[in-house]
């Protein structure tokens, strides 16, 4: 028998997700973004439950080739743009839609040969201070876009919010001001919405929006889950107890000694660590799922076990099903204990673990 540690995909949760995005912006098209193998969920296996978005965004040219391989035909945008000018024969040639950023990246476009035309997604940096052009450059840019015999004359404009997760941030109040005054009087499609945007900030829909955890049936706000927001978690990530010992007051539980047992007590053994992409540093406490019921971890996660307290689960036997995040417990309880966030625990899923698929195909 293969080793019992695995991450279970709903299909029919990311197609709920998605659902939920349109009754939230009914407006606007969606730009589901499924970079990172979206977001550990695999990205082929995404795309084709996403079918009804408008178009898929990846990171770079190897997720785009992995959807064109796998016979996507949707629109695909390239989040990042090219990186050097030979990209762009790979874009035309993968019928990619591309984010300019830099007027370096329309120097690339203007020397190109390539015939084109490639559709456009230009950034604006309205104070998140990563990727965008200077507000000062956004018409000139334009105009030399619409210059590049290459380049398709529907420009969509976009810019990224940096704090939409912590609600009533004054910066984004700023940046929904500074790129509604850029590019009000302009004819041409507006991007603005993340997952957080396309849950608490109506005004920033625009004519698309771009979802990514919430997809995955993840919250953006900290503190609250999924669940909160109507979403259901699509990944869960489950394995069995491979052993269960009767230890006594004062036994130390794992590497480093940092837990002992406070009185006799049944301890049980997990096939799944670190090496999977549980979280090395989550807590002691930290809770687990053993036969749908609650417990918690003991001590720190080793690279393919950790221990768990079976004090109060009655009868639990080797072979029982343990559940680390997903349905039933909601990984951002597991991000906070190890004090990161969900979107780093799930895109950090190992692919040495089984991947199987659950809900309607």
């Amino acid at each position: 028998m293969s080793r019992p540690a695995r991450v279970c995909i709903n299909l029919h949760s990311l197609r709920h997700n998605l659902s939920r995005v349109r009754s939230l912006a009914p407006g606007s098209h969606v730009l589901a973004i499924i970079k990172a193998d979206a977001y550990g969920h695999g990205i082929v296996r995404v795309a084709r439950a996403l079918d009804a978005a408008d178009a898929f965004g990846v990171a770079c040219l190897e997720e785009a080739t992995a959807l064109r391989e796998a016979g996507i035909r949707q629109p695909v945008v390239l989040l990042e743009g090219p990186f050097d000018a030979e990209d762009l024969e790979s874009i035309e040639r993968l019928r990619l839609q591309t984010v300019i950023h830099d007027p370096v990246q329309i120097e690339m476009l203007e020397r190109s040969r390539i015939r084109g035309p490639i559709k456009i997604w230009l950034k604006i940096d309205t104070g998140m201070h990563r990727l965008g052009l200077r507000p000062g450059d956004l018409n000139p840019c334009i105009e030399r876009l619409r210059r590049c015999a290459c380049v398709d004359d529907d420009i969509v404009l976009m810019t990224h919010l940096a704090c939409a997760s912590e609600p009533g941030h004054v910066l984004t109040d700023s940046q929904l001001q500074l790129f509604s005054s850029l590019t009000a009087s302009m004819r041409l499609a507006r991007s603005v919405a993340n997952s957080a945007a396309v849950l608490s900030i109506p005004e920033s829909h625009c004519d698309w929006v771009r979802p990514g955890i919430m997809l995955y049936g993840v919250s953006p706000f900290a503190g609250e889950t999924g669940a909160d927001h109507g979403l259901e978690p699509a990944m869960t990530f489950r394995t069995r107890l491979i052993a269960i010992k009767s230890l006594q007051a004062g036994d130390s539980v794992g590497y480093g000694a940092v837990w002992r047992c406070p009185a006799p007590m049944t301890v049980g053994i997990v096939a799944a660590g670190y090496g999977d992409g549980y979280p090395r540093h989550a807590l002691s406490g930290t809770p687990v799922l053993v036969n749908g019921q609650r417990t918690r971890l003991l001590g720190y996660a080793s690279m393919d076990m950790l221990a768990v307290d079976l004090s109060t689960i009655a009868d639990a036997r080797i072979g029982d099903p343990v559940t680390l995040w997903g349905e039933g417990l909601p990984v951002e309880e597991i991000a906070a204990s190890a004090a990161t966030i969900a979107y780093e625990l799930i895109s950090s899923v190992q692919k040495r673990l089984q991947f199987v698929e659950d809900g309607p195909g």
